[in-house]
């Protein structure tokens, strides 16, 4: 009996919890919380921004490309290889 009335006190208290809890997740008292505090963050990110500097580039002209006048391609004799491999 004892066992039964506490398992049903748990049930109880988690039922108010989620109850609670998703009343006040779906309010639009919450809605508009947090629609504030994202534009907040767009007008803190903004401001921000405009505040940085911004640095010259001073990676002009650095990669030099050399220009190969040889080019020597490797014979691959694969097949060759499986011939002798069949003897």
């Amino acid at each position: 009996m004892l066992k039964e009335i506490k398992y049903l006190i748990f049930v109880i208290i988690i039922s108010l919890f989620l109850f609670f809890t998703g009343k006040y997740y779906f309010s639009d008292e919450y809605k508009k919380k947090s629609y504030r505090s994202l534009n907040n963050i767009n007008s803190k990110i903004d401001n921000y921004s405009s505040k940085l500097p911004t640095l010259e580039s001073d990676t002009d002209n650095v990669v030099e490309y050399v220009k190969q006048t040889t080019k020597k391609k490797k014979k691959f004799n694969f097949w060759k290889l499986l011939e002798d491999n069949e003897e």
